[in-house]
């Protein structure tokens, strides 16, 4: 079974460049969490997911002004309390790579502890396995 990838397209506007020109990480954190925060919160209710740690950002190019890109988002793993979001950005015109990473979310009750979520992940898809593997291997905070 393929994991759900959930996406998320926006364009790059004046408003979002940095003193380079180019797209401000700032901007690039804020929209990569809120792909992540879509795919954490398809499986469980939104209102009880908090963003815990953001593995990473890596670009490996610039985006330049008028850019449409797209962030694709899935979970790739899931603990007894944690759910960790692997996203990736292309670029709409020409499918470009542009930068990765992974999110750990945790699954909270309305006094934000900690609860189990009960969400299993068995991925088969090679690829999916792989990411898998890359989010077990991630530094958290705390306990799961």
């Amino acid at each position: 079974m393929k994991l759900k990838v959930h996406i998320i397209n926006h364009m790059v506007k004046g408003d979002d460049l940095n003193h380079h020109g180019t797209l401000f990480a700032g901007k690039t954190a804020m929209w990569f969490v809120e792909a992540g925060f879509i795919a954490a919160a398809s499986l469980t209710n939104p209102e009880s997911i908090v963003c815990l740690n953001i593995h990473g950002m890596l670009f490996v190019k610039p985006i330049h002004n008028g850019s449409i890109i797209r962030f694709e988002s899935k979970i790739v793993l899931a603990g007894n309390t944690r759910l960790v979001s692997y996203v990736k950005v292309l670029d709409n015109s020409n499918e470009d790579f542009l930068l990765d990473g992974f999110i750990t979310f945790i699954h909270v009750d309305k006094d934000a502890r900690r609860i189990p979520h009960h969400i299993v992940i068995n991925p088969t898809d090679p690829e999916d396995m792989a990411l898998q593997i890359k989010a077990k291997n991630l530094q958290i905070a705390g306990k799961d």
